[in-house]
């Protein structure tokens, strides 16, 4: 395990190449916004939080960096931001470019390195997905360097359809009517997990990224497995927004309006209440004059 610490300085402003252009603006302005709005609709950031940005070298994490590292200028709360990268010893893996990605914005940094390359390799059988193994290693590495540094919040990169896309993998292949939050607790209480792209489409993303020209770095193990369930829900999504433009923001909405009392989990909402709710409500007319309980009780469905 190594680690590079640089002390801030012009964070957020990477060297310019070009001026920005007016649609640049407007992109940046609008992400920025939702990313401010999903911050404070679920409450991801308060003042004195460390904050741990999980930096992969995609376009995804390099968006939040950048969005987190300017919205800090501006925030009603004070927080600091620590980039933390975990190489994982995949061959060919150019380590020199986040390091010197970070050192240009003056960005704290850390990087892990530890070797689940070969393990994930190792352990799952030739043809089969790494993500789940690949993921709970990472997890475990990410976790332990926030629970030994002070670290408050982990800031993850997953975007709007991401979670909309995780929605379906659990719905399609797990039976289970289960998302990705925005904000999450840990399995073991210690950590809380955050994704301020929430609000964030990823086709504005990718502009994102393309107009910040952020150094790229692709994945060896999951990046190159095009036959993952992932991908398959990627595309019914894409085919869908073509034909109904405007489906998949539609389907994230849905995620924030949920009746539990209309559908079939007795986990989440008591169905076997409903007779004494019934009871009451039954009661509460009662009590009010002129409501007429008493006589549609004592009336027959049929006379009407």
């Amino acid at each position: 395990m190594s680690a590079v610490v640089v002390e801030p300085g012009g964070a957020g402003d990477a060297p310019a190449k070009r001026k920005p252009s007016g649609t640049f603006k407007k992109l940046q302005a609008r992400l920025r916004g939702l990313t401010g709005k999903a911050i404070a609709d679920f409450r991801m950031i308060e003042d004195g939080d460390r904050v741990m940005v999980c930096l992969s070298g995609g376009k995804d994490s390099y968006t939040l960096l950048d969005l987190l590292l300017s919205l800090q200028r501006s925030a009603p709360v004070r927080f600091e931001l620590v980039a933390v990268n975990l190489d994982q010893k995949q061959p060919g893996f150019p380590a020199h470019v986040l390091p010197d990605y970070l050192t240009s914005l003056g960005v704290p940094f850390h990087v892990i390195e530890q070797d689940t390359y070969r393990v994930v390799k190792r352990v799952v059988p030739e043809g089969r997905t790494m993500c789940a193994l690949c993921s709970r290693l990472r997890r475990g590495a990410l976790y332990r360097y926030a629970s030994e540094h002070g670290i408050t919040k982990v800031a993850l990169g997953h975007h709007r359809d991401d979670i909309v896309e995780t929605m379906f993998l659990n719905l399609f292949f797990g039976g289970r009517l289960k998302a990705m939050p925005p904000k999450l607790l840990s399995e073991d209480g210690r950590h809380i997990v955050i994704r301020p792209l929430a609000y964030v489409a990823e086709r504005d993303v990718e502009r994102y990224a393309r107009a910040r020209d952020f150094p790229i770095i692709p994945c060896k193990l999951c990046g190159s497995q095009d036959h993952l369930q992932r991908v398959a829900v990627k595309k019914m999504l894409a085919d869908w927004e073509r034909e109904y433009p405007g489906r998949t923001e539609t389907i994230f909405s849905a995620l924030g309006n949920v009746s539990t009392s209309h559908l079939a989990d007795p986990r989440a909402f008591d169905f076997g209440a409903l007779e004494a709710r019934r009871a009451a409500a039954l009661a509460a007319l009662r009590e009010t004059p002129g409501s007429g309980a008493d006589d549609d009780a004592a009336k027959e469905p049929w006379e009407e």
